[in-house]
């Protein structure tokens, strides 16, 4: 099987926001980096090279693939920030997701181009809600065979 990418890391989460080049976006990436501090009481870790993350999981999916992933997370990218969700999250607080304002998404991930362009209270209950969410499914891990 294929090692993951994304797992967690020894990268500095402060040397990684402070190389993101748009100053905007980079201000974003800590606002946001602030928030997630304060919901989920963690210390942000890298994931991979460039996820930065909170708290952790484990899944199992119905092959039988299984893994540990941050609780919540989100990546500077260029085109946009990008906030990490559940799969199938967005169908569920579909009314939620209107009230937030401008952003897009896809099955397990949010792109807001600015955070100024979303209601940050909003946002704010949409991670938690995905958090409670994920900590609900979390599988054990499976003992290793001998």
């Amino acid at each position: 099987m294929a090692e993951l990418k994304t797992k967690k890391t020894a990268v500095s989460v402060d040397s990684f926001l402070n190389g993101v080049a748009d100053a905007q976006q980079r201000a974003d990436a800590y606002t946001i980096l602030e928030l997630m501090k304060d919901i989920t009481g963690a210390e942000p870790r890298m994931w991979g090279p460039s996820i930065v993350g909170f708290g952790e999981y484990h899944y199992v999916y119905e092959s039988g693939h299984e893994g540990d992933m941050c609780l919540t997370g989100f990546s500077p990218r260029k085109s946009a920030l990008v906030l990490y969700f559940n799969a199938g999250f967005f169908e569920q607080v579909g009314p939620k997701l209107k009230k937030l304002g401008k952003c897009k998404t896809s099955k397990g991930c949010m792109y807001i181009k600015k955070l100024a362009d979303v209601d940050l209270a909003v946002l704010r209950e949409l991670i938690e809600t995905n958090i409670k969410r994920l900590v609900k499914m979390q599988k054990p891990k499976k003992k290793a065979q001998i």
